[in-house]
């Protein structure tokens, strides 16, 4: 397999988010027009199950098989990395298998308590094979990225995606259509909805088996290692080491996702007992108000605030490098000099993101979801109190590399702990008040504090400042280009023109203004000279 050097591999690994994010826009926004909010419940209840399950069994793994197998491969014990590959294969197969199962049996119970009724039920079940299909997935892609070879993960990501947005609109399409013939064949569920949002989420689990075929194939294709050392590791030693690795990483993604669950439960139950705290489209049924709300918050306002922090995420695996070989070689000047460009870098992003997005949240919502008019209404306010989270959120991904790379793995996992009971703390006592705006600010209360916490923790552990001059002038920056967004949208409005030309308009009216402000601002005019060349 060809090699690449880091800055290479990154780049390549960032391209294939991006796109990857892409396609679960091109994904979502068409779905939720096509379901509503309703529809968007049930999707989002199999989700939220899902994540967590998903999380513990696959995140970690890649890695824990990329750091394994990178290691054989720098000592050329070529034979050993085959056998990585088959022990991580047969163990996690079988950990694919026990959490499908989980999702499996979970599906009823769950559904009953997080919709009140078995209508999730079958999109439960559609999404339950992707759990496995992952598991052998991650361990194909951390094989190749121990190799030093990013592009394969990099196109079956793009096949996973592309494939997904195609099975799963088309199938939610074909259901929709012919809806009440196939109603004939499942007469537990009385609600075509809970079938369209099975069908579109069954085109996850086709995705997820056609990156399996994908790495099938380049197996059958791939020339085999030979040579170097031939001295094998007990295959009880490598499975300890790769459940060591991986369990951890995987523990901390699954907190991370605890959010999406503290949000179906309360949102449902504190809506269902105390109201929505505003007034809703007459045509929606008074049973089916709790999952209205909890499906147009999680289709539409989660939707746009999660699709800065997927970039801003990329930044902190770029920044680990560097980080940790300046912290290995205590050069301080490195040090300073990568955080600085971690931090600022994401707040560049994030910043006028937020501005952007909370300014125009009216006609962005309205533009990307046209069909959906009232579910969109009701996330309007939402999304605005989402965007100071928003920015945490894109901050803090960046910072937990860095604690990881200055020898803090475990302080990620403590921090989100720590968020996760106060995102449900912020919930119990704001939904009952404002419905779904107070899970908006909970999770903006949630993400600030995280933030907070773990740049005082990494600055303790680090030794560094904070480049807070830096920030301040990226905040005073976005300032500036939501005004400027604000002023040129009202004037578009004045004159008549359509919702998709005052939001054109008015973005490059802020981007504008925006990089006027940074530059005269002079932002980042650091001396190249003063910057490491590790870090450049």
């Amino acid at each position: 397999m060809k090699k690449q050097n880091v800055l290479k591999g990154s780049i390549i690994l960032m391209i294939s988010a991006a796109a990857s994010k892409g396609f679960g826009a091109l994904f979502k926004i068409p779905l939720t027009n096509l379901l509503g909010g309703v529809g968007m419940s049930y999707f989002s209840c199999a989700y939220s199950l899902f994540l967590p399950i998903y999380s513990l069994t696959v995140t970690g793994l890649s890695s824990a098989v990329a750091r394994m197998t990178a290691q054989s491969a720098a000592l050329g014990m070529y034979s050993n990395i085959r056998r990585i590959r088959r022990t991580a294969l047969l163990m996690f197969t079988g950990a694919g298998l026990v959490g499908s199962a989980a999702v499996c049996l979970l599906a009823y119970p769950f559904s009953l308590l997080s919709t009140g009724g078995a209508e999730a039920v079958p999109a439960l079940l559609m999404i339950a094979p992707a759990v496995l299909f992952g598991c052998v997935t991650a361990v194909e892609r951390g094989c190749c990225e121990g190799m030093s070879n990013m592009y394969p993960t990099a196109f079956s990501q793009a096949a996973e995606g592309a494939i997904k947005v195609a099975a799963g609109l088309w199938l939610c399409g074909y259901v929709n259509s012919h809806g009440s013939r196939l109603m004939e064949y499942f007469p537990a569920v009385t609600d075509i909805r809970a079938l369209s949002a099975a069908a579109g989420i069954l085109g996850v689990s086709v995705s997820s088996f056609g990156a399996v075929l994908f790495f099938a194939v380049l197996a059958a294709f791939r020339r085999p290692l030979r040579g170097g050392e031939e001295h094998l590791c007990p295959r009880r030693e490598t499975a300890r080491e790769l459940a060591a690795t991986a369990l951890p990483v995987g523990v901390s993604s699954l907190v991370t996702n605890l959010t999406s669950l503290v949000d179906m439960w309360t949102i449902t139950a504190c809506i269902s007992h105390f109201g929505c705290g505003r007034e809703l489209p007459p045509s929606v049924a008074a049973e089916d108000i709790p999952n209205f709300v909890y499906g147009s918050f999680a289709g539409i306002a989660l939707t746009v605030f999660n699709l800065v922090p997927s970039v801003t995420n990329m930044l902190g695996k770029g920044a680990l490098p560097s980080i940790t070989a300046a912290w290995a070689e205590h050069d301080r000047a490195a040090l300073e000099a990568g955080t600085f460009q971690a931090l600022v870098t994401a707040a560049v992003i994030a910043v006028p993101s937020a501005f952007g997005l909370g300014t125009l949240a009216p006609g962005v919502l309205h533009l990307l979801f046209p069909l959906q008019n009232d579910e969109a209404e009701i996330c309007i306010s939402a999304l605005r109190l989402l965007m100071p989270g928003m920015v945490c959120l894109c901050l803090s991904f960046p910072v937990f590399s860095l604690l990881q790379a200055v020898g803090k793995p475990s302080a990620p996992l403590k921090i989100m702990l720590m968020g996760t009971v106060l995102k449900l703390v912020g919930n119990l006592v704001l939904v009952p008040l404002i419905g779904a705006d107070g899970a908006a600010v909970s999770t903006s209360v949630c993400y600030a504090a995280v933030l907070a916490v773990s740049l005082a923790a990494y600055i303790r552990a680090a030794g560094v400042p904070l480049p807070a001059a830096a920030l301040v002038k990226v905040l005073y920056a976005g300032t500036m280009c939501g005004g400027a967004a604000i002023l040129t949208n009202g004037i578009c409005r004045r004159a008549g023109t359509s919702e998709l030309a005052a939001v054109t308009a008015s973005v490059t009216a802020g981007a504008l203004m925006y990089l006027i402000s940074l530059i005269l601002l002079s932002l980042g005019k650091i001396k190249k000279a003063a910057i490491p060349e590790n870090c450049r």
